[in-house]
């Protein structure tokens, strides 16, 4: 017992007798070191106390579309660690290649007594009606980051995503680019449908495709034979990928082509060359989630159903002028 005790002491930042204390429900213990030792006996695997264990789960479900797209990472390593700095356990989810879906993931998070669930460029719409069903009936709390459907009446944390496309062609525009071309996601993906709206080009120079580095390719292969200097695309994943079609045209970024990613993903500013971009705000925007996520835990009222972040142009190597 003594082992146990300072490990979850050490893990906690506390002395062994708060820990003594909080196991036998004894007052005199801050609420915050509280939830610090009852986080540390979740993560070892060891029983709660017994009037604590009748309390809503400390379960926080942070589900996500893929682990490859670099800015999903860069929001879950953010919100858990903020998650687990107020006493909440997060658990990730994702889908996976072998077929485990949402509508998996969600009932097995029901099935834990989840406390909440924050979802990241996914959203309960796309598990099933009947999850999306229990999550209402429920009330369970949750929090949408860059939903990918509409999810009217749900708290929702966005990029403006009409503004970065608005300066991302306007920097090609001021470079002297005039056929530009748009490079988005699935059509009736909410936050590429945004971007369209945001684009005053030629919608003859708007592709839709599968978010990854092949589908930027092909798309920017089909711009390509249509003339377009420009190319601004929806993800980081999706400009590596047209860069990748350019090339193999036998043209040249920045020489013949400029590309414009959007998330500024990790590693970006290292790319052959590095990569023009519209950052999001990744550690504000996973803030504003959790503090939403943790106002419903209280029971306290929200302001508005969605928070938006407005994005920043990063001007790095594969945007040049347009040549004469």
């Amino acid at each position: 017992m003594t082992s146990r005790l300072l490990a979850v002491a050490q893990y906690a930042g506390v002395s062994e007798a708060t820990v003594s204390r909080v196991l036998h429900d004894r007052p005199g213990v801050a609420q915050a070191t509280r939830d610090a030792v009852l986080t540390a006996l979740d993560v070892f695997g060891y029983p709660r106390p017994r009037p604590v264990r009748a309390e809503r789960a400390r379960l926080i479900g942070l589900v996500l579309p893929d682990l490859s797209n670099p800015v999903f990472p860069a929001f879950a390593d953010v919100i858990g660690v903020s998650l687990i700095q107020r006493g909440l356990v997060p658990v990730l989810c994702t889908r996976t290649s072998d077929g485990v879906s949402e509508a998996h993931y969600i009932q097995m998070l029901l099935a834990n007594q989840v406390g909440g669930i924050i979802f990241v460029g996914s959203s309960f719409a796309d598990a099933g009606a009947e999850q999306g069903k229990q999550l209402t009936e429920r009330r369970l709390p949750m929090v949408l980051i860059n939903a990918a459907d509409q999810n009217l009446g749900v708290p929702q944390v966005s990029i403006d995503d009409a503004i970065a496309v608005e300066q991302a062609t306007a920097h090609l525009t001021g470079l002297g680019h005039e056929r530009i071309g748009l490079i988005l996601g699935p059509v009736g993906h909410v936050p590429s449908m945004r971007k369209l709206a945001g684009f005053r080009g030629d919608h003859d120079l708007v592709e839709h495709t599968v978010f990854s580095m092949e589908g930027g390719r092909a798309a920017a292969n089909r711009l390509l034979d249509k003339g377009v200097t420009g190319l601004v695309c929806a993800s980081d994943a999706l400009a590596l990928g047209a860069i990748r079609g350019v090339r193999k045209a036998g043209l040249d970024v920045p020489g013949d082509v400029s590309v414009v990613g959007f998330d500024d993903s990790t590693f970006m500013g290292v790319t052959d060359p590095p990569l023009t971009t519209m950052r999001q705000p990744v550690r504000e925007m996973a803030a504003a989630a959790v503090s939403s996520l943790l106002a419903q835990l209280d029971g306290r009222p929200l302001v508005g159903d969605e928070i938006t972040f407005d994005p920043e142009l990063i001007v790095r190597g594969t945007t040049a002028p347009q040549k004469s």
